[in-house]
């Protein structure tokens, strides 16, 4: 049993990442069905930043003090009552919401777990859901963190548009969390992947599978291609687009193909103007099994380590400052034996 206090990122208060430091606050214990995970490493996600903000608050109201967080990778130090599945020593990763997200929680990593929050030394989180998984031995922490709403996002997309041999699909937003994850699992489904990236990302999307790539800030993404693809393409997997940007985007569509959305909100029916193509928006989903598939594709080889930058616990704030104002190139991540 560990008491006491601990090292915690900590908003206080609503607000842009300035609203975050680090504190000591008191050690989380796991309630009946869950468990108490000591952090090894925790990754930043875009959902960690529009909590906060405030921007959800009515469907997902935050309790102060909040620790963000909901990606992340340790070991077991406590179980609550009733839970069997894991034990205390358990290397474990996986994902879950904060406290009281109810259903924006519920909308984007269903079934919903909850956490005390990852960005911290100790964590508390349900044990009895598929978005929590044993960690093999071969997959260090860090790459397990890196994994679960970028792959529990990317797995339910390609599930939703699957891809065939030979297809040709476009990755908009290729160089991100959730596109290091799509762009591999398409190369290893044998698709002609397209990639739109910046000019200094090419190499790095090239290395995760991309056969072609377009820079999206030197050229019109349509207009690229359907010169390059008079045809069309046969799907689109879009990571970054808003839905209002999707009209001009479905025009590289061949007919009876498929736009795969997983930006939000959701665009409104009939935004492709077209009533041939398949829409879907998908959003973090962990299956039975989902995790476990992840883990064997990342030391497998299918899945690259894809980690852009990596932070100490004390320099979390910094972190999440430096996510919302610089270039983003695969996952952020705070790992808690980092020097600051």
């Amino acid at each position: 049993m560990i008491n006491g206090t601990m090292k915690a990122v900590v908003a206080r208060s609503y607000g842009s990442p300035a609203v975050l430091a680090v504190e000591d606050i008191r050690i989380p214990r796991p309630d009946p069905g869950q468990i108490q995970v000591r952090v090894e490493a925790a990754a930043l996600n875009g959902c960690d930043l529009d909590l906060l903000s405030g921007r959800m608050a009515e469907a997902a109201p935050l309790e102060f003090p909040h620790v963000p967080g909901s990606d992340l990778a340790g070991t077991v130090t406590e179980v609550g009552e009733g839970v069997t599945r894991f034990a205390v020593g358990d290397h474990v990763f996986g994902t879950a919401f904060p406290r009281a997200t109810g259903r924006f929680g519920a909308a984007f990593c269903s079934p919903l777990s909850l956490t005390s929050g990852a960005m911290a030394e100790y964590a508390v989180l349900d044990a009895d859901t598929p978005a929590l998984a044993h960690r093999p031995p071969a997959l260090d922490a860090e790459r397990a963190a890196a994994l679960p709403i970028s792959g529990l996002t990317a797995l339910p997309l390609l599930r939703a548009g699957q891809p065939q041999p030979g297809e040709t699909v476009l990755v908009i937003g290729a160089t991100g969390g959730v596109g290091s994850v799509v762009v591999p699992l398409l190369s290893a489904a044998k698709a002609h992947v397209i990639a739109t990236a910046g000019a200094a990302d090419e190499d790095h999307v090239r290395r995760l599978g991309a056969d072609e790539v377009i820079d999206y800030r030197s050229a019109d993404v349509v207009a690229e291609v359907a010169r390059r693809h008079p045809d069309g393409v046969d799907a689109v997997v879009n990571l970054a687009l808003p839905a209002d940007r999707l009209i001009d985007v479905s025009q590289v569509v061949r007919r009876g193909g498929r736009l795969m959305n997983a930006t939000y909100p959701a665009p409104e029916p009939g935004t492709h103007e077209r009533d041939d193509l398949t829409m879907d928006t998908v959003y973090s989903a962990a299956r039975p099994g989902d995790l476990d598939e992840l883990a064997a594709r990342a030391t497998g080889g299918t899945l690259p380590a894809a980690i852009g930058r990596r932070y100490s616990l004390d320099d979390g704030p910094r972190a999440y400052l430096e996510f919302v104002q610089q270039h983003t190139r695969g996952k952020l991540l705070v790992a808690m034996n980092a020097q600051a």
